[in-house]
């Protein structure tokens, strides 16, 4: 049985800015996608702006990305359920299952067992904590062993 239990809280203004892709389960959206982030802001409508973007097979390859939006149904009783949609009127579930208090890594899911994601505020995780949210995915029953891990570009130092 997988654990699908959100976050019991969730700051929205401190969630949203860039999220770097660190590993996820292989899907048709984004297969084959390298140097994946996804952006969060908040929409004149008051519901939140996706963009996802990433690179086809290498971080020199083809440039893609994809606008969307979100929202929380029940922001009161269960903030870290999200809908979002990509297509028209097609929305779905986007859990929060664990978030970083400083919200600098996530751990994403769905009411799917097909969908899983690791998420994070930089594109290399430090030493160590990538293990560390591999035992959280496996305490809740996910298989790890099916995550994929996404290419990313170190920031630069200025």
């Amino acid at each position: 049985m997988i654990d699908k239990t959100v976050v019991k809280e969730l700051d929205l203004q401190k969630y949203l800015g860039t999220w770097y892709e660190i590993a996820r389960y292989n899907h048709r959206f984004e297969r084959g996608l390298v140097g994946v982030t996804a952006n969060y802001s908040i929409r004149e409508d008051g519901k939140i702006k996706v963009l996802n973007s990433g690179y086809k097979k290498s971080l020199d390859g083809k440039f893609s990305q994809a606008t969307g939006k979100a929202f929380i149904p029940n922001p009161d009783s269960e903030p870290g359920k999200l809908k979002v949609s990509f297509f028209w009127n097609f929305y779905g579930d986007y859990y929060v299952l664990e978030l970083d208090e400083n919200y600098q890594w996530a751990i994403i899911g769905s009411s799917s067992d097909k969908y899983l994601w690791i998420l994070s505020r930089t594109p290399i995780l430090a030493p160590g904590l990538y293990d560390e949210l591999l035992e959280k995915i496996r305490s809740r029953g996910y298989d790890t062993s099916k995550l994929i891990r996404v290419e990313q570009r170190p920031l630069k130092k200025n």
